[in-house]
């Protein structure tokens, strides 16, 4: 087992048809990307219905990871994380999103909040949100070429400009 996933032990239960694992004491759902709306839809009537954070991760030089069985491992994923105060319990979505059609379906409509998750995972990985009410950058500036964090972006030789700075 990689090291990456020593944590996790073997799929525990579906989750609205969804294999789940339990990682560090907090359960994982592997939701299909196709399934992605009508899952968070579904939790949401389950009690779920705070969305703590969305965020991107890039695989570009892990692309081993463990994950079930039925989960093919995609350059890019995109994990959420949610909360349900009434149960007190926090669970976190894995979604698989392949480099060559990196778009899921905006949460914006389920969890409002999401709004500049999505923006920022965006701008910094690529990923546009279907449905968004503004996919625009939110911490580059809007003509800036590429996303920062992903494993294959060129870094260094960016010019640093300061407010009211001589030259």
């Amino acid at each position: 087992m990689s090291e990456s996933t020593a944590h996790e032990t073997t799929v525990q239960e579906l989750v609205h048809g969804c294999p789940s694992v339990e990682s560090f004491g907090q359960k994982v759902v592997f939701v299909d990307r196709d399934k992605y709306v009508s899952v968070v839809k579904a939790l949401v009537a389950d009690g779920f219905e705070v969305c703590v954070d969305l965020t991107g991760v890039d695989y570009l030089t892990h692309s081993g990871r463990t994950l079930p069985a039925g989960i093919a491992a995609e350059r890019f994923e995109v994990v959420v994380n949610l909360l349900s105060l009434q149960q007190r319990e926090r669970l976190r979505l894995r979604v698989q999103v392949p480099e060559s059609d990196p778009v899921l379906p905006s949460l914006f409509d389920f969890h409002p909040g999401t709004e500049a998750h999505e923006r920022e995972t965006f701008d910094m990985f690529g990923i546009t949100f279907e449905g968004h009410p503004d996919m625009t950058r939110i911490l580059m500036p809007e003509d800036w070429d590429g996303h920062p964090l992903r494993k294959d972006y060129s870094i260094g030789a960016i010019p640093v400009q300061f407010k009211g700075a001589h030259s």
